[in-house]
């Protein structure tokens, strides 16, 4: 059985130089100096927000807002929804510049899913973050710079997978995504060393793949 990447697609994104303060303050801008924004949307969420922390690695920004949007890319509510949106903030709209574009980067290079060939109907998210930025480590309670397994898959797959990943690995879950999400998936976040994310993150895709083979075998 084959997999294959599935490339995130940036859809929109849009600098606000200078954002009115009631809009702020529904966003969740709490620094008074947080004047101007980068607003971003992506067809695959989780692939967003490992892009929208990478960008806090990047460049002077805070993540502010990043939400999923019910039901998936498939149901969006319009051409440019897709699946996420995120939103950063800073003092210099230079600043929302070079993280919008460690975004776009973030998302041609690494922030990918997989799916399983040839159907393509069994998508997944293996990803191991070797160093996080702020807003992942605000979102897991770990240190800046710590290592995380990023795994997320359909329901039933999500949940025998991680518990393989967890006994592969010497890791910790950190954050839990139980079924069903915003988008149906389920999964979660598994903090350790570089080396045992990649263990986890190693034998949660093989579990998944292992259940689309035999999906009904005790």
């Amino acid at each position: 059985m084959e997999i294959t990447a599935l490339k995130p697609k940036l859809l929109s994104q849009r600098v606000i130089h200078q954002v009115t303060p009631a809009l702020a303050r529904q966003l969740g801008v709490t620094s008074d100096k947080h004047i101007s924004l980068g607003l971003v949307t992506c067809d695959f969420d989780d692939a967003l927000y490992v892009a929208l922390d990478e960008c806090t690695k990047q460049a002077n920004v805070e993540v502010i807002y990043a939400k999923s949007f019910y039901a998936g890319s498939s149901h969006s509510s319009g051409p440019l929804s897709g699946e996420a949106i995120g939103v950063i903030a800073a003092q210099d709209p230079a600043e929302i510049i070079s993280g919008l574009k460690a975004i776009e980067e973030s998302l041609n290079k690494e922030a990918w899913f997989y799916t399983i060939q040839p159907e393509q109907k069994t998508n997944f998210f293996p990803h191991v973050v070797s160093s996080v930025g702020h807003y992942l480590s605000k979102l897991c309670k770990v240190p800046v710079g710590s290592s995380l397994a990023y795994l997320i898959a359909p329901p039933n797959e999500a949940m025998i997978a991680l518990d393989t990943a967890m006994k592969a690995a010497r890791v910790e879950l950190v954050k839990f995504y139980g079924p069903p999400t915003e988008t149906n998936f389920a999964g979660g976040l598994l903090a350790g060393s570089q080396t045992e994310c990649e263990h986890a993150a190693r034998a949660f895709a093989e579990a998944v793949i292992q259940l689309a083979q035999n999906p009904v075998q005790l």
